[in-house]
């Protein structure tokens, strides 16, 4: 059971990233500084570091001395998310932003755990030749794309991905929510030449579009408003890399417009600069998105979708994956079995066929949080297809932090312990128990996330403001 150490100085994030980890089978130790997190552990013996980027003290990125190569996990707001590449210029092996949803940060914690042990396995063995297949997951023929997959339309994508990677061509990755679109990405990154480079990958509809200009391309001192300093952007981050672009159909035609000067000439601009430097990246995008009807319509520039279009890879919904569908489900179950340990699982037959047969609008995401729903609520070593609940209880198999069935009132007036929160809930039982003796700056920053993101997460889950009692 890896373990995990948190640093984070805010108790209830800290708490839920805890059961969160815990409940996915991963032994967890936490500190709310630099200081304690010292002088209670030995930092070099854990699997992995999730530290927050500012504590009280020293900043998070004290631990990557301190960690002697246990990979850490640096954790900011986007308010501050310039900071967070440069704290991996100083050696973390990845960020995340917050707010983040559970399945995010599972998966980053997932992928760097198995990365590392990897690396250290490689180090630790004789070296091997590079047609070795032996780690080849089932299913998708190919040791480096890691994506099962034997219908057609799948293995038609493995080709195409073994033959794009190599180049620096652009890439556009279309396909619905859930199916994938992000670990496409890195299997092209992974096969490519830029594989030793970093591979950034930025979720275009997560940032305020009041930021999203300067995260990407940086800005110089004095550019706006807090601009103390000048500071790289992503784009030059992922310098001599990859730059993973996902949901860009909701980028800024502002934006867009220096995007395209980055396909074109190959240089950027900062935010308030007048000089131009050379950056070399290889652009992937994603979308879920009809970016052709959105240029029609002047809502996307059709001289970026054309740069961006040079090679389109489809991904198939999972509904038109014919029997993969199982495949996965077998290979989710697997894993879950894994994390939660005792005696294997296996599908009932008619649970077998309900997955077959159920649309899984939700795709690839979906059916993972059906299975590990599944798994988790088992009593016996068959999984029923009542428990899978993909029939009459599809709201329940939504992601957490994307259900609006609730009312938002219950997180703050049941009397259900806390422990069984997830991070949303925390968010939305956070700022109902607070905004009546909090300003919204207090808020902000209690949550680790600026007053943007707080006003736009309380517009998407429906959390009014209160008003003041003078206000009556």
């Amino acid at each position: 059971m890896p373990h995990i150490l948190i640093v984070e100085d805010e108790t209830i994030i800290r708490s839920a990233l805890r059961r969160l980890l815990e409940r996915n089978q991963y032994q967890v130790s936490e500190a709310g500084s630099v200081q304690e997190a010292q002088e209670r552990f030995s930092i070099p013996g854990f699997d992995l570091i999730v530290s927050d980027l500012r504590l009280p003290g020293a900043p998070g990125t004290e631990l990557i001395k301190l960690a002697e190569g246990t990979p850490v996990l640096i954790m900011t707001s986007y308010a501050s998310l310039r900071s967070a590449v440069d704290s991996m210029k100083l050696g973390a092996v990845d960020y995340i932003a917050k707010p983040f949803d559970h399945d995010e940060m599972l998966q980053t914690v997932a992928r760097i755990i198995s990365d590392h042990e990897q690396a250290t396995t490689s180090h630790a063995a004789a070296p091997r030749s590079a047609g070795n297949t032996a780690a080849a997951p089932a299913g998708n023929g190919d040791t480096g794309i890691g994506i099962i997959g034997h219908c057609g339309p799948m293995q038609e994508l493995f080709g195409k991905i073994r033959k794009v990677a190599p180049t620096d061509s652009n890439v556009l990755i279309q396909g619905e929510s859930g199916t994938g679109k992000e670990l496409v990405a890195r299997a092209l990154h992974n096969l490519s030449r830029r594989a030793k480079a970093p591979m950034i990958s930025v979720n275009c509809a997560a940032i305020p579009e009041t930021l999203i200009e300067s995260e990407l391309f940086g800005h110089e001192k004095g550019a706006f408003t807090g601009a103390s300093a000048g500071r790289a952007g992503l784009v030059e981050a992922a310098d001599g890399g990859t730059l993973f672009l996902d949901e860009i159909g909701e980028l800024p035609l502002e934006a867009q417009a220096r995007l395209l000067r980055v396909l074109q000439e190959g240089e950027i601009r900062r935010v308030g600069s007048t000089q131009s430097q050379k950056v070399d990246v290889r652009l992937i995008a994603a979308t879920h998105r009809d970016l052709k009807t959105l240029a029609k319509t002047g809502q996307f520039r059709e001289d970026l979708y054309y740069r961006l279009h040079v090679i389109a890879l489809k991904l198939p919904p999972l509904r038109e994956r014919g029997s993969d569908v199982l495949e996965i489900a077998r290979a989710f179950l697997a894993r879950q079995c894994e994390r939660i340990g005792g005696e294997p699982l296996h599908f009932s037959r008619e649970a077998e066929q309900a997955v077959r047969l159920y649309a899984w609008p939700g795709n690839v995401r979906e059916l993972e949080n059906a299975i590990e729903r599944a798994a988790i609520l088992s009593e016996s070593p068959e999984i029923s297809a009542d428990l899978l609940g993909i029939d009459v209880e599809l709201d329940e198999l939504e992601d957490d932090f994307e259900d609006a069935c609730a009312p938002l009132g219950a997180a703050s007036s049941s009397n259900e312990p806390t422990e069984d929160l997830s991070l949303e809930d925390y968010f939305q039982h956070f700022v109902l128990e607070h905004q009546d003796h909090m300003t919204e700056t207090e808020l902000a920053r209690k949550l680790g996330i600026s007053r943007k993101c707080l006003w736009e997460r309380r517009q998407r889950l429906g959390i009014p403001r209160r008003k003041s009692s003078a206000a009556g």
